[in-house]
C-alpha cells in the first residue's frame, strides 16, 4: 500500500484557490462534530457564511445536538463541494477541520456577521434573533481538498484565511462598496456571473471581502477571488476593476 505522501500532490496557487472557492461558495455544509452524550461521530448540516476574514460561520441553535457538541468539544469538520452528474466522487470536495470561537450577541462581530449571513440567508431572518439561536466562527486549522481522481492535496490555515491589513476598513464600508459599484456599473454583477461561465440569473453581489466577492442568483451562489488579497478599500475596486475575465474597467 501506498504512504499517505506518495498520493498527495504539491498544494500550490490552483489548489488554494479551489479550496477557498469550495469554501466560500456553499450556503451549507455537512459539519461532522462528537456526540457529547455518547462519544460518537455525529454529523448534521449547517447554513454556512463567512466572516471578512473568510473563516466560515455557522448559525445553530442551542437545542441541536451539534451546538451541544460545540460548546462541550470545540473541534469540528466541515464537507463543502457538491457533486454534478455521474460519478459523485469525479467531482471536487474539501474537508476542513476546524476549532468553533462562539460569537458574543452583542458584539461588533456578531452584528458584522449578522449583516453577512443574511445576505446569503434571506430566509434566516425569521429565526435569526431567536434567543436559542447563535453564531459560531469556525476557525480553519487544516483541510483536506480532494479536486477528483488522482487530486489530493492538504493545505494549512493560512490558506483558507485572509490575512489582510484592509480586513476592518472593507468590513466597515463594505455596503458602500457595492453601492457605488453598482452605480457605475449596474451589469456588473451578470458581467462576472457571465465570466464565470454562470447561467443566466437575477445575479447581484451579495457580500465582499479583500479577497473577492460573492454573487447570488437564488439559490445559486459563486465566489469570484482576486488574483491577490487586496490590502484595503481602494484596493478592493481596482481589483473588482481589473479582473481578468473581461469585467470592463469602471
Amino acid at each position: 500500500m501506498k504512504d499517505q505522501a506518495s498520493v498527495l500532490r504539491e498544494t500550490d496557487g490552483e489548489a488554494r484557490k479551489l479550496a477557498r472557492t469550495l469554501l466560500r461558495s456553499a450556503r451549507y455544509a455537512a459539519i461532522a462534530v462528537l456526540d457529547p452524550g455518547t462519544g460518537f461521530p455525529f454529523a448534521s448540516r449547517v447554513l454556512l457564511g463567512t466572516d471578512i476574514d473568510g473563516v466560515p460561520v455557522i448559525l445553530v441553535s442551542g437545542l441541536s445536538t451539534h451546538t451541544r457538541a460545540l460548546d462541550a468539544d470545540r473541534r469540528a469538520s466541515l464537507l463543502t463541494g457538491e457533486p454534478g452528474k455521474g460519478d459523485p466522487l469525479a467531482y471536487a470536495r474539501l474537508t476542513t477541520q476546524c476549532l468553533a470561537e462562539p460569537v458574543e450577541r452583542d458584539s461588533e462581530t456578531h452584528a458584522r456577521i449578522r449583516g453577512r449571513f443574511l445576505n446569503r440567508h434571506a430566509k434566516a431572518k425569521l429565526y435569526i434573533d431567536f434567543p436559542d439561536f447563535r453564531f459560531f466562527r469556525l476557525m480553519p486549522q487544516s483541510a483536506s481538498l480532494n479536486g477528483g481522481f488522482g487530486r489530493a492535496y492538504v493545505l494549512e490555515s493560512k490558506d483558507l484565511t485572509i490575512r489582510s491589513p484592509g480586513n476592518e476598513a472593507v468590513a466597515a464600508k463594505a455596503d458602500t462598496i457595492v453601492r457605488e459599484l453598482l452605480a457605475k456599473r449596474p451589469d456588473l454583477a451578470a458581467t462576472a456571473a457571465a465570466g464565470l461561465k454562470a447561467g443566466n440569473g437575477d445575479w447581484r453581489i451579495c457580500g465582499v471581502d479583500c479577497a473577492g466577492f460573492d454573487l447570488i442568483s437564488g439559490d445559486l451562489l459563486l465566489r469570484c477571488e482576486f488574483e491577490t488579497v487586496a490590502q484595503g478599500v481602494d484596493d478592493v475596486y481596482s481589483h473588482i476593476s481589473n479582473m481578468k475575465y473581461a469585467i470592463p474597467e469602471i
